[in-house]
Order: C-alpha cells, then structure tokens, then sequence
C-alpha cells in the first residue's frame, strides 16, 4: 500500500518540490529594465483583460480583443529579458518537462470539474462561471479553444516568465500568484480570481523548482482547454 504514495512522491517531487540548479542572474541595470517592462504590461495586460470579458459573447470584438491580450503578455514577456524553458531531474538526468506538467494539468482540470459540481448548485457562483462559459456557447468555440491556449501560454510567459524573474528570491511563488491574481481582479469575476489564485501557486512551484516557463505552459493549456470543453455540458446536464 506505501508504494503508491511513494510513486507519487517520488513522480511529484522533481516538478513541484526539487529544484534543478541554474544560474539565471542578470546585471543590476537588466534587472530594473526588466521590473519597469513588467510593470508597464502588467497595467496594459489588467485593463485590456476587465474590457475584453465586458464584451458581449458571439460579438467579433472579443476575439481581437483577446488576441490583443496574447500579444502583449508575450511582447512583455519577451521584451523584459531572458526566459528559460527549464529542466526537471527525472531517472539520474535533466529533462525538458513534458509529460508529467501535462499529466498535472489533466489532475488539476479533475479537481476543478469535481469543485465546479458544487459551484453550479449556488446560483450567484454559478451566474459568475456562466458569464465566463457564455463566450464558448454563443461564439465560435473553435477560436474560443485558439484564444484560450494562446492566452494561456501568454500568460505563462509573463506571469510566470517575465514577472517570477523580476520578483527576485524572496518569495516569488506566492508574489507571483498574489499578482497574477490582483491582475485578474480587472475581470470583474471573483471565479475566475479563485481558478487564478489556484493555478497560480501549482505552475508557480514548477517555475521555481524547473527554473523555466515550459512545464507551466503545458500544464496551464491541458487545464484550461480540459475546463473549456467539460464545463459548458456539465453545467447544462447539472442546470
């Protein structure tokens, strides 16, 4: 019965806990341009973010919109400074992180799917998650999923990315999550907060122990596209 947990401990631990060595510092000077670049997309990317859910859902508006959004998550992400893709130690070697963030996001999707079962028995939860879903009923759902993984990946870039590396060492998990989720606060949708606070701290812990973006991404697109597709059915069956 112990190896069970074992083997999860032992999958789980390189991705979330054990961290990798590396040597990501950079000059005093690139470290203050890169605090100012992350500053000024963070004002850009929270505003854009609040108009582009204000928009009517099936209206064309929303999908520039929020390929706008992309678009400055990465052109802040980049511009800011050096990103790293990372490494995770798996079987005695440091791998690119594929596999086991895509698994992760597939767990994390289960666990809000069980979650969201309770949220759509409490109407005013429920209103708010609707209003999130209502753009992949009355819109195109196949730009919908584009837009959604584009954005996550941007997002990681950024949050993840540019911002983690601009914190510094002290505590860049939780300031990182704390940000991504006061960033979100522009939406106006205290669920989409919730999922952000959530999310924020499991890809925040890859970024620190991987030392890059790439095992955030991955789990962050499996979550979000697992979310788009089962929720909207299952709010319908449950409603």
């Amino acid at each position: 019965m112990r190896r069970l947990p074992d083997r999860f401990t032992r999958s789980v631990r390189p991705l979330l806990i054990d961290r990798v060595e590396r040597d990501h510092r950079q000059s005093d000077s690139a470290f203050r341009r890169r605090r100012i670049v992350v500053a000024i997309t963070l004002v850009i990317g929270a505003t854009l973010l609040g108009v582009s859910l204000a928009v009517r859902p099936g209206d064309p508006v929303f999908y520039l919109l929020t390929f706008g959004l992309a678009a400055v998550w990465v052109v802040g992400g980049f511009a800011s400074g050096p990103l790293h893709l990372g490494r995770m130690s798996w079987r005695n070697a440091l791998r690119r992180p594929v596999w086991p963030p895509i698994l992760l996001g597939i767990a994390a999707a289960a666990v809000f799917i069980a979650g969201s079962l309770i949220v759509a028995q409490i109407p005013s939860l429920r209103e708010y998650t609707e209003n999130v879903l209502a753009h992949a009923r009355y819109g195109s759902l196949a730009l919908v999923a584009l837009i959604t993984a584009l954005n996550g990946i941007a997002e990681e870039i950024f949050f993840r990315g540019a911002l983690f590396a601009a914190i510094g060492v002290q505590h860049p998990v939780a300031i990182s999550t704390v940000v991504y989720g006061l960033a979100t606060v522009a939406s106006g949708n205290p669920m989409l907060v919730f999922a952000a606070l959530i999310l924020g701290v499991v890809v925040g812990l890859q970024r620190r122990a991987t030392g890059g973006i790439l095992a955030p991404i991955l789990t962050h697109v499996t979550w979000s596209s697992i979310m788009l597709f089962a929720l909207p059915p299952l709010f319908s069956a449950v409603g």
